[in-house]
């Protein structure tokens, strides 16, 4: 996987920090931020392609910029990639809101919840999850084991995790007619990050 071709899809994340430093200490952390991400690539080429697909197109740029803008100021680095990281997940939150007001919507949207989350969030990427029992007007699983805390946490950045986590509850906490819910996160301190979407109408 190729760094540079990566980051140039992150360029939002090069905007906010921009906001926050001089033109010469953002072009730093960017540079850092290359480096940092393409060794990440190259020390994890192994992985199989299920979890690549986390790794390579979140979990390791995330770290890479977290960790190149905590190294030029580390009271900034959380904030900025919490605040890009939200305004993120509320945007993919607007689209999923566009879909499930759609004729037979939520329903569809459940539906393709209960396929994909096997695929995207089995053990053949990276997850050790529960799959409950198909309910009529729900969909449910606890996430026990997530390859955002484990390689987050060999980055020696486990506090991103949570904002992954919380990246679920902006994108699906506000969908018309559908309720999400959500007690605990293994980016918090949880034991699981449990996961239910719920019809409630």
């Amino acid at each position: 996987m190729n760094a540079t071709k990566v980051l140039k899809r992150k360029t939002i994340f090069k905007t906010e920090i921009a906001n926050n430093f001089s033109v010469e200490d953002t072009e730093t952390i960017w540079h850092d931020a290359h480096i940092r991400l393409q060794k990440m690539y190259d020390s994890h080429a192994n992985l199989s392609d299920g979890v690549k697909k986390h790794t390579d197109n979140f979990i390791f740029p995330a770290a890479a910029i977290y960790l190149a803008i905590k190294e030029k100021d580390s009271e900034k680095a959380f904030s900025i990639m919490q605040k890009v990281m939200k305004e993120k997940a509320l945007q993919s939150g607007k689209g999923f809101a566009r879909f499930v007001k759609m004729p037979f919507g939520r329903r569809l949207f459940l539906k393709m919840w209960d396929s994909i989350s096997h695929k995207m969030f089995g053990e053949t990427a990276g997850f050790r999850n529960v799959f409950y029992p198909k309910q009529k007007g729900e969909f449910r699983m606890d996430i026990l084991q997530c390859p955002y805390n484990t390689y987050l946490s060999e980055a020696g950045c486990p506090e991103l995790t949570r904002l992954f986590c919380e990246n679920d509850v902006y994108s699906y906490g506000n969908l018309p007619g559908m309720s999400f819910v959500r007690t605990q996160t293994l980016g918090s301190g949880g034991k699981l990050c449990d996961f239910k979407l719920v019809l409630t109408d």
